[in-house]
């Protein structure tokens, strides 16, 4: 053997030996995690709730209703019509009474019981199909001032008494000493805003024909005041 082949076979000689050939690693097995039924039936009853509750709001936004609108300004008494009008689709909330698109043409003609205001809904309660001075009746302008303005506020239909107070050191000629005050009865049909600066506000109060004259000299002479009648009108 040469020396060649002979050097070849010590060293591999000094090699150390090779661990034998290992097989395929299986890979560990994962037991599976035992699952509670309880658990599963509260996760499926809160997915189904939360469904139902989506579904419920969407209907609700959904669900809009046609209602009359006030486009314009219209006084007390003014008769309506359909330029006074409009409509518009709103989520409308049950507590609010307000009047459907579809009694539009019920409610053109007749009369507004208050002030309505553009871009407000209009409710049943604000018109009327009776005029608010009546046959026989006339209607006195009364000028009243911060001081003479009931705290409740005046509204239309509002029955009130006229009273009759002499300027102090006057009494009524017709009337003796110490008795009560003339009185006339009247009901409210408009009631203005205050005047700036002066505070003073104007209520139409109709009276009877009869009545009328009378009122009006109490107020040209400033000896006329209001007086709100009991709700039951006595």
């Amino acid at each position: 053997m040469s020396e060649t082949k002979e050097a070849v076979a010590a060293a591999e000689r000094r090699l150390p030996q090779q661990a034998g050939v290992v097989g395929p690693v299986s890979p560990p097995r994962v037991s599976a995690r035992r699952r509670r039924p309880g658990v599963i039936a509260l996760s499926l009853g809160l997915i189904a709730a939360g469904g139902v509750g989506v579904a419920v709001l969407l209907l609700q936004v959904g669900h809009r209703t046609e209602v009359v609108t006030v486009v314009r300004d219209v006084q007390v008494g003014q008769v309506l019509t359909e330029q006074d009008l409009g409509r518009a689709s709103i989520s409308l909330d049950p507590a609010v009474h307000a009047v459907t698109a579809d009694d539009l043409d019920q409610v053109v003609g007749k009369r507004a019981a208050v002030e309505l205001r553009p871009g407000s809904l209009l409710a049943p309660s604000q018109v009327t199909k009776d005029s608010l001075v009546k046959a026989g009746e006339q209607l006195v302008p009364i000028g009243l001032k911060p001081e003479q303005i009931p705290a409740t506020a005046l509204v239309p239909g509002q029955k009130v008494q006229l009273v009759h107070v002499p300027a102090q050191g006057e009494t009524d000629a017709d009337k003796p000493s110490g008795s009560a005050p003339k009185t006339l009865p009247g009901r409210v049909v408009k009631a203005s805003s205050a005047a700036p600066g002066t505070g003073v506000v104007v209520v139409d109060v109709a009276t009877s024909a009869a009545d009328g004259p009378t009122a009006a000299a109490w107020v040209s002479s400033g000896t006329l005041r209001l007086v709100l009648s009991a709700p039951d009108g006595r």
